[in-house]
């Protein structure tokens, strides 16, 4: 039998194969890995729909495949008798030469053009100079209200008389040049000039991995298509850190581990429901503001691959518990690489929380298409002054990032304000197992 990509989810039709973990003679148990497929910010694992020998590979490291393209062949006959795949770990294969693109069909292809963009000219004769081409009044009219030039347009009546269909024939034309155009791939930057670090001392190189070229494409994408602004403030979390060293036992004991970052996902979800703006993207074809009325909230993890933001669904909707539970679960399938694409897609917010590594206020990126992302750094024992004395307390430094073509500097001002009242009045009751 022949196994094919299956379906990817809603909107996800291709990949490139970034590793393949079996080689051809091994015997597959049905649901093994067979390789890892890399689409948008995602390396997924691809199983097996069944178990049996592999008596062929169809792809390579590097290939770019689409649903229903064969990826292996599998005999399934005997396959209990043979002996298992020695190692799990993918073959060092070296990536393949990109593949050359078909020539398009002629019958695809776009109408002749001039030097300057136009359609070509097809036997235009040729005027004095300050004669004008023959064409009645309205039709002069017209063209000029419309832009056009009528030397350009080749007149199909008696002495090459331009008439109403030579000149919807000669828009006809440029609107499918124009359709043309809107079909080409977008041209890439031109690469910076190489520069021979080795003039100055030893280097080593080693090239960029198929994650990490992902994540740089979508960070230049956000960086460059979304005009970013950041709100900075703190929250005094000494409560909050009280709150959680109280019930963290009664939480150990139902297998979840009770973090600061169940906290914020609980004050998120509220924030969102309070701010519904902060929970929405811009279609920018329709010029519309879509709010979405579920809150899936992504969840930056840091991975020794690089950073995945798996995303933890209908927050609003879960206790404290079920999304300790939740966050638990998303980051060690980050780790071990285990994360489906539909575990990392359709998320309205995210937060990025670096207070298990240290520092404070950083900038995180917007992760498009969505409109904020809100950063956490690591709390902080700083002096405050509280009841006019000045005493110690833990202060959490939070940074929203937002996207300004739909959001203010006010309202994030004011989002933020809640998110810290938010935080610092949390809610014991939400807390109960």
């Amino acid at each position: 039998m022949d196994v094919r990509l299956p379906n990817l989810g809603e909107g996800v039709d291709s990949g490139s194969v970034v590793n393949i973990f079996v080689k051809e003679g091994d015997v597959i148990a049905k649901g093994q890995t067979i390789l890892e497929l890399e689409n948008e910010k995602a390396v997924a694992p691809i199983p097996s729909p069944a178990e049996g020998r592999i008596t062929g590979i169809r792809v390579k490291p590097g290939d770019k495949i689409t649903v229903g393209q064969v990826l292996l062949s599998l005999s399934t006959e005997a396959a209990s008798a043979a002996a298992p795949p020695s190692s799990a770990k993918p073959a060092k294969v070296k990536p393949s030469e990109p593949a050359k693109a078909a020539p398009p069909a002629e019958a695809s292809s776009p109408p002749p053009t001039g030097e300057n963009g136009e359609p070509a000219s097809e036997e235009l004769p040729s005027y004095p100079a300050g004669v004008p081409p023959p064409a009645a009044p309205s039709i002069r009219r017209l063209a000029r209200d419309l832009g056009i030039d009528l030397s350009k347009v080749r007149g199909t009546e008696s002495g090459g008389r331009i008439v109403l269909h030579d000149l919807r024939t000669y828009i006809q034309r440029l609107q499918q040049l124009a359709l043309q155009r809107t079909k080409e791939p977008a041209r890439a930057p031109a690469a910076s000039e190489p520069v021979d670090f080795s003039k100055w001392g030893p280097v080593s190189s080693k090239p960029m991995s198929q994650l990490r070229q992902v994540i740089a494409r979508r960070m230049v994408e956000s960086w460059s298509t979304i005009p970013h602004v950041t709100q900075f403030d703190q929250a005094d979390i000494t409560r909050l850190n009280e709150l959680r060293k109280k019930h963290a036992a009664a939480y150990e004991s139902k297998g979840a581990r009770l973090t600061l970052t169940s906290f914020v996902l609980k004050a998120v979800a509220t924030l969102l429901r309070k701010h519904p703006l902060l929970n929405s993207s811009i279609d920018d074809a329709a010029h519309a503001v879509v709010t979405k009325e579920y809150i899936h909230v992504g969840l930056a993890v840091d991975t020794e691959a690089g950073l995945l933001v798996p995303v933890i669904r209908d927050v609003d909707t879960k206790s404290v518990m079920q999304l300790s539970k939740d966050v638990q679960d998303l980051a060690e399938k980050a780790r071990t690489r285990q994360l489906s694409t539909e575990d990392m897609r359709g998320g309205t917010f995210t937060i990025s929380n670096q207070g298990g590594i240290g520092g404070a206020h950083f900038t995180p990126i917007v992760n498009k298409p969505e409109v904020a992302i809100l950063g956490v750094g690591r709390g902080a024992l700083l002096p405050t002054m509280r009841d006019g004395q000045v005493v110690g307390r833990l202060q959490l430094p939070l940074a929203l990032s937002y996207d300004h073509r739909l959001i203010d500097g006010a309202f994030a001002a004011r989002a933020m304000t809640d998110l810290v009242s938010i935080l610092e009045s949390f809610n014991e009751d939400d807390l109960k197992v």
